[in-house]
């Protein structure tokens, strides 16, 4: 009985035979709790303050975030047990867990497109793309990745093969057309901007221009070596062994995106400091504080 219940479980990602091994143990879930937390925070604040859900950038703020806080929790289990996601793979998630970077990718892109054209086509854009449209651009965005993943899973090997060959090609093309757009962004807020007269419109305008560059910026360095790898081992057939993703450098760097991200919303963003600091750690902190040492 006990020898099939060891089988059945999975192991945890270390042997703790040396100290690194606590020390890692403990990074992993020190990552995982901060990012749950970070990235949870905002999506909280979002979704209770109505000023911040009447824009369209804090929609796709509130999708990427809830991105994040979802592979936050998965870092409990892909970090901490012996866990391999990819090639070979051992005790996976079926690619649920990477496939949140699929959602991720397409948010971006649709943010830095949103952006474009509420700078450079105010008109078409106060027209055509309001918050409804944002809102259905981001569940489509759920629903083609996920829907993707789930064809590959009920399809015959072949098939699934060459969805995923698809796959990787529409993200090399996606990753392009993102560095494309970062660029235009940047020249945008660059020479743009600068010949409105100012006013808080600009200002909101470059504030949002800012924080989805910096964004992308950091979200294509930190996942590059992963996504560049994945490519680059399809092609040539040879994969890096490693015992799991709990000691794999480029997991972990790819990971930490999702702490990376919410966390510079909050520092580019006033408002949603504000946000935050109003709808969630106002209340836990400031109202415990206030019942221990001000009771009449």
């Amino acid at each position: 009985m006990l020898l099939s219940l060891n089988q059945t479980l999975v192991p945890l990602c270390v042997d703790f035979d040396s100290v690194g091994d606590y020390f890692l143990f403990i990074f992993h879930i020190l990552a995982g709790a901060s990012t749950v937390v970070v990235a949870g925070s905002v999506a909280i604040s979002i979704i209770r303050t109505n000023a911040l859900l009447r824009q369209n950038r804090f929609i796709f703020m509130l999708n990427t975030s809830i991105c994040d806080t979802m592979s936050g929790c998965g870092i409990f289990y892909q970090f901490l047990f012996d866990v391999r996601v990819g090639f070979p793979s051992k005790n996976g998630t079926y690619y649920i867990l990477p496939t949140l970077l699929g959602v991720n990718i397409m948010t971006f892109l649709f943010a830095q497109f949103e952006r474009y054209f509420a700078v450079c086509h105010p008109f078409f854009h106060a027209r055509f793309i309001g918050i409804r449209i944002v809102i259905c651009v981001n569940m489509y965005s759920w629903v083609h990745v996920y829907g993707v993943l789930l064809v590959q899973q009920l399809v015959p090997l072949s098939i699934a093969i060459d969805i995923a060959i698809y796959s990787r090609i529409s993200l090399m093309f996606i990753i392009i057309t993102k560095i494309s757009m970062t660029v235009k962004l940047i020249i945008v807020a660059r020479y743009q901007l600068l010949r409105e007269p100012p006013s808080p419109e600009r200002d909101t305008k470059k504030e949002s221009l800012s924080i989805i560059v910096v964004v992308v910026v950091f979200f294509l360095l930190l996942w590059g070596p992963s996504m560049l790898y994945t490519v680059v081992s399809s092609l040539t057939g040879k994969y890096l062994a490693m015992k799991n993703d709990a000691v794999n450098p480029m997991k972990i760097l790819s990971r930490s995106n999702a702490l990376c991200t919410p966390t510079l919303y909050l520092c580019a963003s006033p408002s949603l400091r504000e946000a935050v600091w109003k709808t969630v750690w106002s209340k836990i902190c400031c109202c415990r504080f206030y019942k221990r040492y001000n009771v009449p």
